[in-house]
């Protein structure tokens, strides 16, 4: 199942480029988060997104200025990403005990 983490969420003051605003610019970070039974897998890429609540819609990178980039940069330095990999639940670590006992019987029976 995946999940979004919301890493940095911020209000801006820069003008919109829709309604031209002044108020209403929101940028949020966020990572995927993959969740499974047996381990936990954040992914590396850190998404962005910039929504206008006056106006009610999503601003592209394409209609930014450049004072909208330049507060994009930072925020985004702000922005920690979770660390990467993947992060085994305690059910994995149950299922691998029991393998190994499993095969060290059989190994032991077939010796003895």
């Amino acid at each position: 199942m995946k999940t979004t983490q919301t890493l940095h969420t911020a209000r801006l003051n820069n003008n919109c480029p829709t309604c031209f605003a002044t108020d209403g610019l929101e940028l949020t970070f966020s990572q995927e988060k993959q969740t499974n039974t047996l381990y936990d897998k954040t992914e590396k890429e850190i998404n962005s997104k910039m929504y206008c609540h006056t106006c009610g819609h999503d601003i592209f990178p394409v209609s930014w200025t450049d004072d909208i980039e330049r507060v994009y940069d930072y925020h985004k330095k702000l922005a920690t990403p979770s660390s990467t990999g993947i992060r085994p639940k305690p059910l994995l670590y149950i299922l691998m005990l029991v393998a190994v006992i499993v095969v060290a019987g059989i190994v032991y029976y077939f010796i003895s």
